[in-house]
């Protein structure tokens, strides 16, 4: 029987998915699935680089706009509403474009990865809570160095939640999670899939961020945080830690001045983005695209895509 047919099409952040992706899926007769670990968020447009419907060419795009703020969006449900959206999609006859930066959401999907879903622990899991709260999340992080070093690598210290995943599967299985995982990884995808990553120089990159975000902020990314806070939304809830809110936040609560904030966006976005490319290049049977190998020129990589397609 043959595999479904899934097309991926990633890379860091500010590097052009978007733009490439409508073109591609005008060619192909796709539908684009986010891959992206905040668009799933409602009234998070600008910070989040979301889409706006006009922009859409007429492209049908899923999982953007699912959830409250309020709400959990994880691995777990993005692998459940991604496989929905898959079926969904070629049961009428089109290709399923999974495009974003959130390589582990990827991963999870593309070799239909299992998560351990273990009792929570909740004393051990608020004893965790309580260090980062008191200490600080380097000082939780520091926590997995000893019992698993490649989470410890791979995951930001800034992710309290997957660092106290990590934590609490390694206390309920006394295994690190990542060995797991790349168990899990070595698993055969169920589909018939390309892996495209979108690359360019570093410092064009690094350029493109800074640019991004000096234009978020002129498009009202201060005005849009100011709103959540209004609505209700507090600063500790899981979408709220996305780039460009958590730091904005910290402004508004006066930890810092708005210069310094929009300093800090920018610099842990470049961060956010090394550490993107880091993840895709050890990642398997993936194509990289350099956009300087095609002259900058969405025409000559959409060509080369449809040549491996």
């Amino acid at each position: 029987m043959d595999k479904p047919r899934l097309i991926i099409l990633t890379g860091p952040t500010a590097v052009g998915k978007t733009d490439l992706s409508l073109k591609l899926a005008t060619r192909i007769n796709a539908e684009i699935i986010s891959a992206d670990s905040m668009q799933s968020y409602k009234y998070m447009d600008i910070g989040t680089a979301k889409i706006r419907q006009e922009e859409m060419k007429g492209i049908t795009h899923h999982l953007i706009d699912l959830l409250d703020p309020a709400d959990e969006w994880n691995v777990y449900f993005f692998t459940r509403a991604a496989k929905e959206a898959v079926s969904d999609i070629l049961s009428r006859n089109r290709v399923p474009l999974i495009v974003g930066g959130t390589g582990f959401y990827i991963q999870a999907l593309l070799y239909d990865i299992a998560f351990c879903d273990a009792k929570t622990d909740h004393a051990y899991r608020n004893s965790l809570e309580e260090i980062a709260r008191r200490e600080g999340n380097e000082a939780l992080h520091e926590q997995l160095k000893e019992i698993d070093p490649d989470s410890y690598r791979n995951i930001h210290a800034n992710n309290v939640k997957r660092v106290i995943r990590a934590l609490e599967y390694y206390q309920q299985n006394h295994v690190p999670i990542s060995v797991h995982n790349a168990a899990e990884r070595q698993k055969e995808s169920p589909y018939d899939f390309r892996y495209f990553v979108l690359t360019d120089n570093r410092e064009k990159v690094y350029a493109q961020i800074d640019a991004r975000v000096d234009k978020m902020m002129e498009e009202g990314l201060l005005a849009e945080v100011m709103k959540l806070r209004q609505m209700g939304y507090q600063r500790d809830l899981i979408s709220m830690q996305g780039l460009g809110y958590k730091e904005l936040y910290a402004y508004l609560d006066g930890e810092y001045d708005l210069d310094e904030a929009i300093r800090i966006i920018k610099r842990d976005t470049r961060h956010f983005a090394k550490r993107q490319m880091t993840w895709f290049r050890r990642e398997r049977d993936v194509i990289f695209l350099n956009k300087k190998d095609y002259a900058y020129n969405d025409e000559n990589l959409l060509d080369q895509l449809l040549k491996y397609l």
